[in-house]
């Protein structure tokens, strides 16, 4: 799940804004970028082994931080759902384009909008037998994207005669720092919005079996799916096409294969990347779901959206994430041109935000296992404290940056809106439960008899 929410238009579409950025010192952002998320990520499996709950990040943050906290974790992950869905679904229509040019994007978006909540009305195995395919398919093509982008660059297949594919061609425009320290800054609002959704891992914790194998054997692949999805893919791509050629015009994979006179390559291409797109949305609204779901249980939402349909499906969280894509629509019709940007940037206030509060957590759980003496953790985060108090520096930093740059400032103005908002419904509608720390059950040294026994 967490890899078809991270795998899709951040690194299909999003990566041509980051390329322009930075040019290839974008390459060393996805690692900086790479290595902060990967400690999340590390806190996160920290807190799920020792809690495998559903609803994860958002009942550590009621638990260790308050209620409150809980509240605006959950549903600023749920509003990073839907926006990053909106960004999906927002390149899905630019996707299109590539096909039929004369046909307006919203159309497009509409009918995806549509496709995809009845996919999630389903039954869940329909839902994940169809998830697991979609993502089968984007990671093969990225790997085969890297093989011939490989064998492009050792025999020069497809190539004008007077091309020198390989580091010729990455540092022939201005080197490796073209724009500069700031462009390599400037690429960060996009390179973390492309990892957004990673957190995901941590949201079914508790419907694993064995979760104390399953969530860090997931947890731990992290960088090796970094490294090869994104910084090999890049590092290949502009090794065989000009980083200062690749425009914003549709997905730069299938830009650059077309116009290096492969069609019918750029033509698989372009079925990749909207498949990738639909893979994407459809882990969205997942992941929304669950969240949302959790949040009704916890007294933050909604008795409605814990409504569960025939088919085992929380209908109303759905519904509501439909609504919001419909939304989509709309503004695709109003702002073709600039909303893609806008949207990124937005999610990725969102994104950060939420890794954040994942970091408050797993630190006050740290303190709180020194404070009483409580059994180590089977998962420790490793490099504690330096690493962890980094990796919250860092993200600080990355939303500090977004109110810096003009093309992002908005993000940052949106993202402030929406805390205040939440603080005023917490305040307004929140009763009962709800206004009570999590209680959770400390899972530490308990083994799962019912895997060991199959």
């Amino acid at each position: 799940m967490a890899l078809g929410s991270a795998i899709g238009t951040g690194l299909f579409y999003g990566s041509a804004a980051a390329i322009q950025a930075a040019g290839p010192a974008v390459l060393l952002a996805y690692m900086i970028g790479g290595a902060a998320v990967f400690m999340v990520m590390r806190a996160l499996g920290e807190m799920a082994v020792r809690h495998p709950v559903s609803g994860s990040f958002g009942q550590y943050a009621s638990k260790y931080l308050g209620p409150f906290a809980g509240f605006i974790t959950g549903w600023t992950f749920t509003f990073e759902m839907a926006i990053v869905a909106l960004a999906d679904v927002t390149a899905f229509g630019i996707y299109m384009g590539f096909w039929f040019p004369g046909v307006p994007r919203w159309i497009w978006i509409l009918a995806v909008v549509f496709f995809i909540a009845a996919l999630n009305m389903m039954k869940v195995k329909v839902f994940g037998e169809t998830e697991f395919w979609l993502s089968l398919i984007k990671v093969s093509a990225i790997i085969a994207m890297i093989i011939g982008g490989i064998l492009i660059v050792l025999f020069g297949f497809g190539l004008p005669a007077e091309a020198k594919p390989g580091f010729s061609t990455l540092l022939a425009a201005g080197g490796f720092f073209p724009n500069g320290f700031w462009g390599l800054l400037a690429s960060f609002s996009i390179v973390m919005f492309a990892f957004g959704g990673i957190e995901t891992i941590g949201i079914t914790a508790g419907e694993a079996e064995d979760p104390k194998s399953v969530v860090p054997a997931a947890i731990n692949t992290v960088p090796v799916r970094i490294l090869l999805f994104y910084i090999c893919t890049l590092g290949v791509l502009m090794m065989i096409y000009p980083w200062n050629e690749i425009g914003t015009e549709g997905s730069p994979f299938v830009q650059i294969f077309d116009n290096l006179g492969i069609p019918a390559a750029a033509h698989i291409l372009n079925a990749v990347v909207i498949t990738a797109a639909i893979s994407a949305i459809n882990s969205d609204i997942f992941g929304a779901g669950r969240m949302m779901f959790g949040l009704a249980q916890q007294g933050h939402a909604p008795a409605s959206f814990a409504k569960i349909s025939r088919n085992g499906v929380p209908w109303m969280s759905v519904l509501t994430m439909g609504i919001v894509l419909l939304v989509g629509v709309v503004l695709n019709a109003l702002l073709p041109e600039s909303l893609f940007l806008i949207i990124a940037s937005i999610a990725t206030f969102a994104t950060v935000w939420v890794w954040v509060m994942i970091m408050l957590s797993h630190i006050a759980m740290k303190r709180e296992i020194k404070r009483e003496s409580l059994p180590e953790s089977e998962f420790p985060s490793p490099w504690w404290p330096v690493a962890s108090y980094a990796a919250l520096g860092f993200m600080g930093f990355v939303i500090v940056l977004l109110g810096l740059i003009p093309g992002t400032r908005i993000a940052l103005v949106v993202g402030t809106v929406w805390i205040g908002l939440l603080f005023v419904a917490y305040k307004t509608w929140v009763r009962g439960n709800g206004l009570e720390r999590a209680e959770l059950e400390d899972e530490t040294g308990r083994e799962y008899a019912s895997v060991n026994s199959n």
